[in-house]
């Protein structure tokens, strides 16, 4: 249900990694609101379905883009595209995430790679693409989707908890250059969500512990045991917040890191 105080109506927003979880999960919640949908996704086939799925759903315009965040010339042409195509731009939600799960000694120099270029790189091309389409309005929202471990960390996950670290650095220095333009930056910082991105997890997680645990063990303990809540967080509890972000009544929220994780960071 639609907050009183939330309205996108005439709003365009993008959304990375669009296809599933979060991303699939923010897109709906944004167009309940009103706003006009733009999904990227790797998987340019899978956001088509999930954006046509918002379409028949909520009536608001909806349509998905194939994009590889961690190229900036792409980034660039398809937000330019959404531009062309809905009119403008209004809101960013960059949710492309990867991981990878390994002992510091053991992490693969090329899973480094490619874990930060879509959870830090990815971040940056996606605000500088946007950033002029904004200007222009003279009205921006951008939501990073962060982590918890952009707050605390954990073993095993060198490059994730890095470039989640890294994302609330760019999320402030970017809320600070925003301001003076009427855009707004902020990082969402979700424990554990219920994903895909989660689950695949299990094994390499079972193998960090040494074996000898099943998969819910083994997400339990990397998990839940960190969690007061002791539950794992829907993926609309991260939209919604994300759909406050995008309103004008959180125009004063900028260069912030929202905790939505069960209490994890209160450790």
């Amino acid at each position: 249900m639609r907050a009183g105080f939330i309205d996108l109506a005439g709003r365009v927003s993008i959304v990375t990694g669009g296809g599933r979880g979060i991303g699939a999960a923010a897109g709906l919640e944004l167009a309940k609101a009103g706003s006009d949908i733009a999904l990227f996704d790797l998987d340019g086939g899978e956001a088509g379905i999930i954006a046509g799925k918002i379409a028949r759903e909520t009536g608001v315009k909806a349509r998905g883009y194939a994009v590889d965040v961690r190229k900036a010339d792409v980034l660039r042409g398809m937000c330019d595209a959404v531009a062309q195509d809905f009119g403008g731009i209004d809101h960013l939600i960059n949710n492309a995430g990867v991981q990878f799960v390994a002992p510091l000694a053991e992490f693969p120099d090329d899973k480094w790679d490619f874990v930060t270029a879509v959870n830090l790189d990815g971040v940056f091309y996606g605000t500088k693409a946007v950033w002029p389409h904004m200007a222009a309005r003279k009205r921006g929202r951008i939501v990073n989707v962060a982590s918890v471990h952009a707050l605390v960390a954990s073993p095993y996950k060198p490059a994730y908890v890095a470039a989640k670290h890294g994302v609330l650095g760019l999320t402030r220095a970017s809320a600070l250059e925003g301001a003076p333009l009427g855009i707004t930056v902020n990082a969402v910082c979700p424990g554990a969500v219920m994903t895909d991105l989660v689950r695949k997890q299990a094994a390499q997680l079972q193998q960090s512990y040494g074996g000898g645990i099943g998969a819910e063990e083994a997400l339990a303990r990397a998990f839940l045991d960190l969690m007061p809540t002791n539950r794992f967080i829907d993926p609309e509890e991260v939209a919604q917040l994300c759909v406050y972000l995008c309103s004008d009544a959180a125009r004063s929220i900028t260069g912030a890191p929202i905790s939505i994780d069960g209490g994890w960071s209160a450790h």
